[in-house]
């Protein structure tokens, strides 16, 4: 049975909503109405391409969303590359369907093998299959994609902009959140039916933080101290009883704004963990294994193609002259297993149609002039950020009417036209990408999931091992229980994504239960031989944080 409840519930907004908000609407809004002073608003399809270069990245630290910059940048500009060489080229539509979900499709693996997150793969496909419908000639594909390149550019120099007041300010925003979601874990009632699913929140947020850590470049004094707060955090994770939740909290307070570090007092074997190299505890697959046609990402690869492709040629079979909505849906609706797709797939539904309504009300006020259009397209691209974090569906309102504006830069069409098309791929798309996830059925998740639980087992076998010992090592010691909990953290993630597919062998859940209640009491264990359990309250490291 397929979950509904709780699909359209509106969560908590993002702690950073406005940064990816405000930075696509001053990186859109330069190139727009440079283009509208010019006349020439038909080229705002290939700005905006580039433009919304700056929606991505805001959650890693400046080293790193230089590099990952780049990297969404090249993808863009590859794309809308080979998208509008194909439209140039080729006459049919099928054929442009076939390319539009083969992009799709490329986009959707690259984009799950990097991690890259929200808004991943999903403004990719838009661009590259709204582009390739755009009638084009050979010679004009160099100009357009400088277009693209010179409003990424500006992109990339409004995302990386912050850094310059507050350098460190990811890092800092990903320990808070493990120190909170620390804090309310331990600050739960024994017995409570909540406390599990709250612990692995903890425990993945800890985990986030030390990869930003990692991330981050140079270990400064400032770094030292927020590793030692994730230490903080890891020892109250694994002993919640002796843990100060109040304290965990205040820490996470001080954290904001660009204030001191808070300096814990701690003991002296927290030292020797900060000496452990954290990179080791989890290394990860390296990218090109990741994409391996064996591997867990490449299915769902298939989806989307299949997907994609058999909601274009539907789409185009009942009549809509560029499906590139259709492939557009079919490629949201395309997620890590057939639960979340089913999820996606009516937040889709609801969000377009609503959506598609909009844009058809606002229509007399963009059509008043072109400068109205421009303004309506910013506050639509503010307004989808701001509200994609609380849920799909809200976001989804308000993409809608943005895409089909800027879609209407190149080529206006009557109000009426795109009603009916947009509606009828918005339904085609849920319809087919839904059928596609189930039609592609594998088994490899349940497959993974077996290895990740042996893995987890041989983690939980190590630390066990190095606590025997007469006299742990306190290094030896702290990279075991990393590893330990950074392997509960990903079986958790297996277990839930394998879960949500269906047609498949019984999953092994209760040695999943087992293995995690062998590994916590082993983690608390850890922390206890290495005298771990007290570490100070946030009153005492006032001090130390001005030091």
């Amino acid at each position: 049975m397929l979950p509904t409840a709780g699909v359209l519930r509106v969560g908590r907004t993002s702690d950073i909503w406005f940064k990816p908000a405000v930075s696509a609407v001053v990186a859109s809004a330069v190139p727009n109405l440079v283009l509208l002073c010019l006349d020439r608003l038909d080229l705002a399809m290939y700005t905006m391409a580039g433009s919304l270069c700056a929606a991505y990245a805001h959650h890693r630290p400046y080293a790193k969303r230089a590099r990952t910059m780049v990297g969404v940048i090249l993808g863009m500009v590859a794309s809308l590359a080979a998208a509008l060489v194909t439209a140039s080229l080729v006459d049919s539509t099928m054929a442009l369907i076939t390319v539009g979900a083969l992009l799709a499709a490329l986009q959707k693996l690259l984009c799950d093998a990097t991690r890259i997150g929200p808004p991943a793969h999903v403004i990719f496909a838009f661009v590259s299959s709204a582009a390739v419908f755009v009638p084009q000639t050979i010679g004009q594909v160099p100009g357009h994609l400088a277009l693209t390149m010179g409003a990424a550019a500006l992109a990339y120099l409004v995302t990386m902009a912050p850094g310059l007041f507050r350098p460190q300010g990811p890092e800092r925003r990903a320990v808070r959140s493990a120190l909170r979601a620390t804090a309310h874990y331990t600050g739960l009632p024994p017995g409570d039916p909540e406390a599990m699913p709250i612990r692995d929140g903890a425990a993945a947020a800890i985990r986030l933080g030390w990869q930003n850590l990692l991330l981050s470049g140079h270990r400064t004094d400032d770094r030292l101290a927020l590793e030692r707060l994730l230490v903080r955090a890891e020892i109250a994770l694994a002993s919640p009883t002796a843990a100060d939740a109040g304290a965990l909290a205040e820490w996470a307070d001080l954290l904001r704004g660009t204030g001191p570090v808070p300096r814990p007092a701690h003991p002296h074997h927290d030292t020797d963990l900060l000496k452990v190299e954290v990179e080791n505890a989890f290394p990860g697959p390296p990218l090109l294994r990741r994409m391996r046609p064996s591997g867990l990402l490449f299915p769902v690869c298939v989806r989307t193609f299949v997907g994609c492709a058999l909601a274009g040629y539907v789409s185009f079979g009942l009549g809509v002259g560029r499906p590139y909505w259709a492939i557009v849906t079919a490629a949201a609706v395309s997620q890590a297993n057939v639960s979340q797709s089913w999820r996606r797939s009516i937040q889709r539904v609801v969000g377009n149609v609503i959506g598609v309504l909009i844009f058809v009300a606002i229509t007399p006020l963009t059509d008043t002039g072109k400068t109205a259009l421009v303004l309506a397209v910013l506050a639509f691209t503010f307004a989808a950020e701001a509200f994609m974090p609380r849920n799909y569906w809200l976001g989804s309102i308000c993409v809608t009417p943005m895409a089909l504006l800027i879609v209407e830069f190149a080529r206006p069409q009557s109000a009426g036209v795109l009603l009916t098309d947009r509606v009828v791929d918005t339904l085609v798309g849920a319809v087919i990408g839904m059928a596609a996830a189930m039609a592609v059925v594998t088994r490899r998740p349940s497959r993974i999931l077996a290895v990740a639980l042996s893995g987890a087992h041989a983690a939980q076998q190590d630390a066990q091992r190095a606590l025997d010992q007469p006299d742990p090592d306190p290094g030896v010691l702290g990279a075991a229980r990393r590893r330990l909990a950074f392997a509960l953290v990903e079986l958790r993630e297996l277990l839930d994504i394998a879960s949500g597919e269906w047609w498949q062998s019984p999953l092994p859940a209760q040695d999943v239960l087992a293995i995690q209640h062998r590994g916590h009491r082993t983690l608390a264990q850890t922390v206890r031989a290495q005298g771990l359990g007290g570490g100070g309250t946030a009153t005492e490291t006032r001090g130390g944080a001005a030091a």
